[in-house]
């Protein structure tokens, strides 16, 4: 609703439409803030979808003693889980141990054991088919009678523990911000923030272009919150004309989607220095993750033919059974986890803990914030955080959160069918944002010419292309599919 975007002051502007954005939106809404949120793309386009699927507790996390997030973490799983039980599930894993090391495999049980204690009371809500059972030792025969891909060279078993799986991260934040809309939230879609709007020294909202119409408006607000995830600290430089007080580091990682390679478990397979995930997805196997830092545009992130064989063979020679080719990949994607810069020199050991800046004490702008950091299953929290901080500084009485408690509304898979329900509901406005993120029929490859076909007609007819839109729509798909396909 542009119209109100424009008309309206709010007490609240969002810039950002990832899970950041979205859950600080819906969560400022249900306290009965008026709220606007503009995403320059699509919401959830970036660090939000290309990621491991995952809400976890952060056991590795243990390695750095960083038992607080660990605890936080554990905490927002059980949310996730209660709120969202249509996108979140539990999903065992293995961690297969070879050779006859007892170090290893005492380091690993006294970590699970940790790691159980600190989620006894956040294990899982009340629903039975939710809970999640506490770490078990293996041997293994055992093991390999539940995944019989495992390399049983020198195998001695494996620990099963449990976290959980969310089979679509597009589809969630989705929910988030379907649910702020519907208690009065403005949100928009391929609505970019130019620049900000200053009274002296205080921020009141921002300057902002509209992505198909190039029409550029104002939209202001009291208070102004940056959620741009790996483009927040380029924004604000851009924005304030100077360094800022705090930077990001940029994390690149990569996945995979192979056929599938386990049966009913995920891998947690050890390597010198790191660890990577198979985890079964959609009938396939998801692969990943890479940690490297990155130094290039958010903007340009992709996955190279280099990328794709580095990887390749550094999963086939930890797990030599796979015998990956390069025919196997279905499908990859890249994506840029946005890091408090702590000073550590390796983007894997980094935290992953988020953090709130109040711009009017660190760089002298009222009325001005960042949510940095974090990682997808504690940014309800952060936007819990986030919220209260704005509250005090309107200094309104406003209700408090609900989001934990409070249910998302269900936002099932579409088909071919539904496209009306992404074009009319859900703000898909590109053949990218209804194959990609409501859809997810291109997830796992291109997609058949008939179907883009057909759902390129259905959307067009209903958004009012031109034949030659239509068209250039097609061709845009077809170029990201080739692209993929030839990287």
């Amino acid at each position: 609703d542009l119209n109100r975007l424009t008309n309206q002051r709010f007490d609240l502007l969002v810039i950002g439409g990832g899970i950041t954005g979205a859950c600080i939106a819906r969560d400022a809404a249900m306290r009965g803030l008026s709220v606007a949120l503009i995403e320059k793309s699509d919401f959830a386009h970036a660090t939000s979808a290309h990621n491991s699927r995952l809400i976890h507790g952060g056991l590795r996390y243990l390695r750095n003693f960083e038992l607080r997030l660990v605890r936080e973490s554990l905490r927002e799983r059980r949310i996730w889980q209660r709120i969202a039980p249509a996108y979140v599930h539990p999903l065992p894993f293995l961690v297969p141990l070879y050779g006859g090391g007892w170090k290893a495999r005492a380091t690993l049980a006294a970590g699970l054991t940790l790691y159980d204690l600190l989620a006894f009371d956040r294990s899982g809500p009340d629903d039975p088919a939710q809970r999640l059972p506490r770490h078990r030792w293996l041997d293994a025969k055992s093991a390999l009678a539940i995944e019989p891909a495992l390399d049983g060279r020198g195998f001695v078993g494996a620990f099963e523990y449990y976290d959980a799986q969310m089979d679509s991260p597009e589809r969630l934040a989705l929910a988030c911000i379907m649910d702020a809309d519907a208690h009065g939230a403005v949100v928009a879609n391929y609505v970019q923030a130019e620049g900000l709007l200053f009274r002296e020294d205080r921020a009141e909202g921002a300057r902002v272009a509209d992505a198909f119409s190039d029409a550029e408006f104002e939209v202001r607000a009291a208070v102004t919150v940056i959620a741009a995830g790996p483009w927040a600290d380029l924004f604000l430089r851009l924005a304030l004309g100077k360094p800022v007080s705090h930077r990001l580091v940029r994390s690149k990682g990569i996945h995979l989607v192979v056929p599938p390679m386990t049966q009913t478990h995920a891998l947690t397979l050890a390597t010198k220095g790191g660890h990577f995930f198979v985890l079964p997805w959609r009938g396939h196997s998801l692969l990943g993750t890479t940690d490297a830092p990155f130094t290039g545009s958010p903007n340009h992130v992709g996955v190279a033919e280099e990328d794709i064989a580095a990887f390749l063979a550094f999963i086939n020679a930890h797990l030599p059974s796979a015998d990956l080719q390069r025919g196997d990949v279905k499908h990859f994607y890249a994506g840029l986890r946005p890091l408090v810069d702590d000073g550590r020199r390796s983007t894997y050991n980094a935290s992953r803990r988020a953090e709130l800046i109040d711009h009017g004490k660190d760089d002298g702008v009222a009325a001005l914030y960042s949510a940095i950091g974090g990682k997808w299953t504690t940014s309800r929290r952060l936007a819990e955080q986030v919220v209260d901080k704005i509250d005090a500084k309107l200094g309104k009485s406003f209700g408090r959160c609900r989001t934990a408690t409070s249910g998302l509304p269900n936002v099932p898979s579409a088909d071919q069918s539904d496209v009306l329900r992404a074009v009319r509901a859900e703000m898909a406005l590109t053949m990218e944002d209804l194959v990609m993120r409501r859809t997810g029929v291109g997830l796992l490859g291109k997609p058949g010419a008939h179907v883009l076909e057909g759902m390129s007609r259905t959307m067009g007819a209903e958004i009012g292309w031109s034949e030659e839109r239509r068209e250039q729509e097609i061709a845009a798909m077809e170029h990201n599919f080739h692209t993929r396909e030839s990287a």
